[in-house]
């Protein structure tokens, strides 16, 4: 039996990051320590936590740093504030019951120390280590984290020193825009003006990717780093190929059409999910949305009721509406599927479709052909509930 705790704390080199398992001293951690101990390795030595010399913390902890020790620079910071910050963390959680008294001869710790090579603050690094260690321990006694906060935070979460975020649809309704205009001066310009928030996702439309290639979803991810990007492949054979394509390119979802074989389309999806990418279907021009979804094998994670640019103009209309559909898809469906609607979409038409379940409203020349992107943007945010500016990095 053995626990494990973690804990990142602190900013700036000196920051702190602890991993620690507890165990049994005649279990596998036990044997753990004691082969830790006599098997050194250059640059990584584990030493004993010592809140001074010869006075080592109890139950008896083994250090062993992260970063490989280059010189005596190094070594000095982590046998001096990190050991020591170890050690006095270990024996105030025993003086506050945190860990048992009784037990303290009975266990032993590893605990995995990280101490950047520039850290220079010998006070921040003991001040930062000692936190990290005690909330490790705390976290490790009482299992933590639940099995419930890590499904909800998966998704919602954003490591701070990853450097960019990785959205997921895990909050809808979403505003997604949808950049086809050809001209890439004219979308970095689109680009700068779109403002943030975590409620805006993008799309890089199928006539951009005609031009420039999916390679282009990656150029726009340097621009927009943090979103969401759908590359829109309106993909009809080759399933697999086209998603890797989009893949390889950084894209966070890719469209395969809804009149492209069952057997491509569970390529698709098969292959989407096994690169962990969202798989969409545009059912534009698809006669039975609802029949075509109740045929597959797979089910995507988005659909699109896409009323095409030509059709629009023409003034066509579909047998059923989209919102119909929506209703239907969501009545046999239930949240297996997001729903999402393009084509003809304003604020007014907007309001519409969320009132009918719309989870993603799908804007084009209404904010791409806008004089003020910005502004454009800006009229959607009310019908989502949302915020301008939102964007959440969770640290605790």
């Amino acid at each position: 039996m053995y626990l494990i705790g973690e804990a990142l704390l602190g900013e700036g080199e000196e920051v702190a990051h602890i991993d620690l398992i507890i165990g049994d001293k005649n279990g596998p951690i036990g044997q753990a320590f004691a082969s830790g101990l006599v098997n050194l390795s250059i640059g990584h030595t584990p030493l004993l936590a010592v809140i001074r010399p010869n006075l080592p913390a109890k139950p008896y902890t083994l250090i062993v740093p992260k970063v490989t020790i280059k010189n005596m620079k190094d070594a000095n910071k982590i046998f001096g504030p990190a050991q020591s910050a170890v050690a006095k963390a270990i024996a105030d959680a025993v003086e506050e019951n945190i860990l048992p008294r009784e037990q303290i001869d009975d266990l032993v710790i590893l605990c995995s120390v990280f101490l950047h090579p520039e850290a220079k603050d010998l006070r921040k690094i003991y001040q930062f280590n000692y936190s990290a260690t005690k909330l490790a321990l705390r976290r490790a006694l009482i299992n933590y984290p639940p099995l419930e906060k890590i499904l909800y935070d998966k998704d919602r979460a954003t490591h701070p020193i990853m450097g960019f975020k990785v959205p997921r649809l895990w909050t809808p309704p979403y505003l997604q825009i949808a950049i086809d205009i050809t001209n890439f001066g004219s979308v970095e310009k689109i680009l700068e003006n779109i403002p943030k928030s975590d409620k805006i996702i993008l799309e890089v439309g199928t006539p951009l990717l005609k031009k420039y290639g999916t390679d282009i979803v990656r150029k726009i991810h340097e621009i927009k780093r943090d979103m969401f990007i759908v590359a829109d492949l309106k993909t009809l054979d080759v399933g697999k190929v086209e998603v890797d394509l989009a893949y390889e390119q950084t894209a966070d979802a890719a469209v395969v059409s809804g009149l492209a074989s069952n057997e491509t389309i569970k390529d698709f999806i098969s292959e989407a999910e096994r690169v962990g990418i969202y798989a969409y279907m545009d059912l534009m021009q698809v006669s039975d949305p609802v029949d075509k979804l109740k045929s597959l094998d797979k089910l995507p994670n988005v659909v699109i009721f896409h009323r095409s640019i030509d059709v629009e103009i023409a003034g066509g209309t579909q047998v059923k509406s989209r919102w119909e559909l929506i209703k239907e898809v969501k009545e046999i469906f239930g949240s297996k599927i997001l729903c999402a609607v393009a084509g003809g979409i304003n604020p007014k038409t907007a309001s519409i479709a969320i009132e009918n379940g719309a989870d993603i409203i799908i804007v084009g020349r209404y904010i791409t052909q806008a004089k003020d992107v910005e502004r454009a943007c800006r009229e959607f945010m009310p019908i989502l509930g949302a915020d301008i500016d939102l964007y959440r990095v969770h640290v605790e």
